[in-house]
């Protein structure tokens, strides 16, 4: 399946598509969760989304939990939070494979991590839902669901994190190249 994944990005990859899912993660990243970030503040500061609070003990995440407007976050979970990682999934998945067509042989078997952003986006979709089930049952506070989320963010960040390795790996390799495809 991920060889799949993998040769399907590969296919995908154009440049003006890249370009336009740059376009759309810049709006996501620049202006709209930043807006909703604003939007869920309650007057005191210190509100932020769940998927953001890093390090962070089940104790602190009910205490946030309580401070939001459940409704509205868990309708910007169903709705943005689920739209914007497909953004990124392709955005970084498109943008690594363009560079590592320019970075590395064919027949490289680096080229196969360009499938690496599907990881971020897979968990977190498992994120929002355990964001989700934590918002409907407050103010129950069920600490294992808390330590869930812990876990489910922290797998995220760490997908997250390595893809944008690849993606300056994918960079250095690709300038090296003079951004000529390789094979």
């Amino acid at each position: 399946m991920l060889n799949n994944i993998s040769d399907r990005f590969y296919k995908w990859t154009t440049g003006w598509l890249v370009l336009v899912l740059l376009v759309l993660d810049v709006f996501f990243n620049g202006f709209l969760l930043p807006l909703i970030q604003g939007m869920m503040q309650d007057g005191k500061g210190g509100v932020q989304p769940l998927d953001l609070m890093m390090f962070s003990a089940p104790s602190k995440i009910f205490e946030m939990i309580g401070r939001y407007d459940r409704i509205f976050y868990r309708n910007v979970e169903l709705s943005v939070d689920i739209i914007y990682p497909i953004v990124y999934l392709f955005f970084f998945g498109l943008l690594i494979s363009w560079l590592f067509e320019r970075g590395f042989s064919p027949a490289n078997p680096i080229r196969k991590f360009n499938v690496l952003p599907a990881g971020a986006w897979l968990f977190d979709l498992l994120e929002n839902i355990t964001i989700v089930s934590l918002l409907a049952v407050y103010p129950s506070q069920p600490v294992v669901l808390a330590w869930v989320l812990i876990l489910f963010s922290h797998i995220k960040w760490l997908f997250a994190g390595g893809s944008i390795l690849l993606i300056l790996i994918g960079l250095i390799m690709a300038i090296k190249n003079g951004f000529k495809k390789q094979g």
